[in-house]
């Protein structure tokens, strides 16, 4: 069983800061593009920022300049720091891991559970 559990979120004032924090567990064999995406209330899931094992990264044109992504592979673990936070960043967080428990089938997309991030302003 693969899972990945997020934490970090919470509620924080406009300009804020916060950290979420993704590891993934389980019987993992690699982990190649590691990622978070968020969902707003009424609207659809859209990729913030992703990162791959080489360290290779891409984010949503919103979040340049306020959102780092960063990853740890000796523990499996993604990060998100986001600064300067705005009331439009309010929505729910998701980790997601592109990774491999067998060496005899590809690469699958693994989901967390989803974690709040609240931005008042």
């Amino acid at each position: 069983q693969v899972q990945l559990v997020e934490s970090g979120g919470g509620l924080v004032q406009a300009g804020g800061s916060l950290r979420l924090s993704c590891a993934a567990s389980g019987r993992i064999i690699s982990i190649n593009t590691m990622g978070w995406y968020r969902r707003a209330p009424g609207m659809q899931r859209e990729l913030v920022a992703a990162i791959t094992s080489g360290g290779s990264t891409n984010y949503a044109d919103s979040v340049k300049g306020r959102f780092t992504i960063s990853r740890d592979n000796a523990k499996n673990t993604v990060y998100l720091r986001m600064n300067s936070l705005k009331p439009e960043d309010t929505a729910v967080y998701y980790c997601n891991a592109d990774l491999r428990i067998s060496w005899v089938t590809g690469y699958d997309a693994y989901w967390g559970q989803g974690t709040q991030v609240t931005v008042s302003s």
